[in-house]
């Protein structure tokens, strides 16, 4: 690809617009022929950054959710997920394995799941302000790929 392609999503924080969000991108990132694999793992670390937003930025209001993704020239994804909602006081602790503030119905795996399945995870938040999850995807280049 010569030229980079991008798309720009905005959803109101419902847990339906999860799969939405999901799929578009998947639909979205089929332009680089990911493997089966590859596909699976940008699907569910957008799952995890979206179920994020949606429970832990608005858990007792509807908000906005904005969702970039664009395609690079070296075939990679990056995916910015972003939020207006809570904040994260501290990111570190939020990023630690089991930690969580969703209750006792949430694993605290979130943002470990989401650093697993891509290549690399940046988290910015401003309590109170919002928080921005940015992802990227290396997609391996397959020979006959025709890029």
């Amino acid at each position: 690809m010569n030229q980079s392609n991008y798309i720009k999503l905005e959803f109101p924080s419902r847990s339906i617009n999860e799969g939405f969000a999901r799929t578009t991108v998947a639909c979205f990132a089929a332009q680089l022929d990911p493997t089966l694999e590859e596909l699976g793992d940008i699907k569910t670390a957008v799952s995890e950054a979206v179920t994020n937003a949606i429970v832990h930025a608005y858990p007792d209001t509807i908000g906005k959710i904005t969702l970039r993704a664009k395609l690079t020239a070296d075939n990679a994804i990056e995916i910015v997920i972003r939020d207006a909602g809570l904040g994260i006081p501290d990111i570190d602790k939020a990023r630690t394995p089991l930690f969580t503030t969703g209750g006792e119905e949430r694993s605290g795996m979130g943002f470990t799941i989401m650093e697993s399945f891509t290549d690399k995870l940046r988290v910015r938040s401003i309590p109170g302000r919002g928080t921005t999850v940015t992802m990227r995807k290396q997609i391996s280049m397959r020979i006959g790929g025709g890029k």
